[in-house]
């Protein structure tokens, strides 16, 4: 069985995520593959982010994520490039943008240790950011 990780916030959950969990799930037949979606740790987001207006509570984005049927696992996470080193997976499954410095040396941690790393694309038309600015205007 091959085992899936992604990671992310997911404050504002919506349709791109839920396609990102699916596309991940299917990079190998369903009977054989298994998805683990690791949750940003809120405190964390705070420390590098302290402006960003978080909607849920880290346990309640889990428990959101842990109702999507493609999502096997949900973890919690601090830093990616450390949190990583303690997950047992064989595929680490990205968006493109995820491209700071902590994914960069995630993904060479990855790419030293057997890892496969694949670029999930994203769903157009959709982010947070617009949603959050979606909000304000109504």
């Amino acid at each position: 069985m091959k085992t899936i990780l992604t990671v992310g916030v997911y404050d504002m959950l919506h349709i791109g995520h839920i396609l990102l969990f699916k596309h991940a799930k299917e990079l190998f037949p369903k009977e054989e593959c298994k998805l683990i979606v690791a949750v940003q740790d809120g405190d964390c987001i705070h420390k590098y982010k302290p402006e960003t207006n978080m909607i849920y509570t880290t346990e309640e984005r889990m428990f959101m994520v842990s109702a999507v049927r493609w999502v096997d696992e949900v973890v919690v996470y601090k830093d990616v490039d450390k949190d990583i080193q303690n997950i047992d997976f064989d595929v680490f499954a990205k968006g493109p943008d995820q491209i700071h410095a902590g994914f960069q040396r995630a993904v060479e941690w990855c790419e030293a240790n057997g890892k496969q790393v694949a670029i999930i694309p994203r769903t157009e038309g959709i982010s947070s950011t617009l949603l959050r600015e979606y909000s304000r205007t109504k």
